[in-house]
């Protein structure tokens, strides 16, 4: 990926999730913006969203779809760019592996601690 790319991507991530932060309420859920995408033609951006604690993730993901065109407006006033990427948002649920990953290593070392 071209260094101009991973610029892009990490621009409109970090001011997607000032957006979000600012403008939209999650009711006790910790929304979390993990990576942005950004096609090579900036027409698109798959955008790459965790959750913690309550509500239900479905739920997030149709608030944000609901929210996209004042996110893409919002979006569009804070980054200057050729084209403003509609944005398709899904769930990241790569925090949730790691941690799963994690605890099946932990139980291995208990398992592997208790043969000797």
């Amino acid at each position: 990926m071209k260094h101009r790319q991973l610029r892009v991507n990490e621009l409109v991530k970090r001011e997607l999730s000032g957006i979000i932060a600012r403008e939209i309420n999650f009711e006790g859920a910790l929304v979390s913006i993990n990576a942005v995408d950004v096609a090579p033609d900036l027409k698109s951006a798959h955008v790459f969203v965790s959750t913690l604690g309550a509500g239900n993730r479905d739920s997030v993901i149709n608030r944000l779809e609901a929210y996209r065109p004042a996110l893409q407006a919002e979006l569009s006033r804070h980054v200057v760019l050729k084209y403003t990427p509609h944005l398709i948002f899904h769930l990241d649920e790569s925090i949730k592996r790691g941690a799963r990953v994690l605890e099946i290593l932990d139980d291995l070392s208990k398992r592997d601690g208790q043969d000797e």
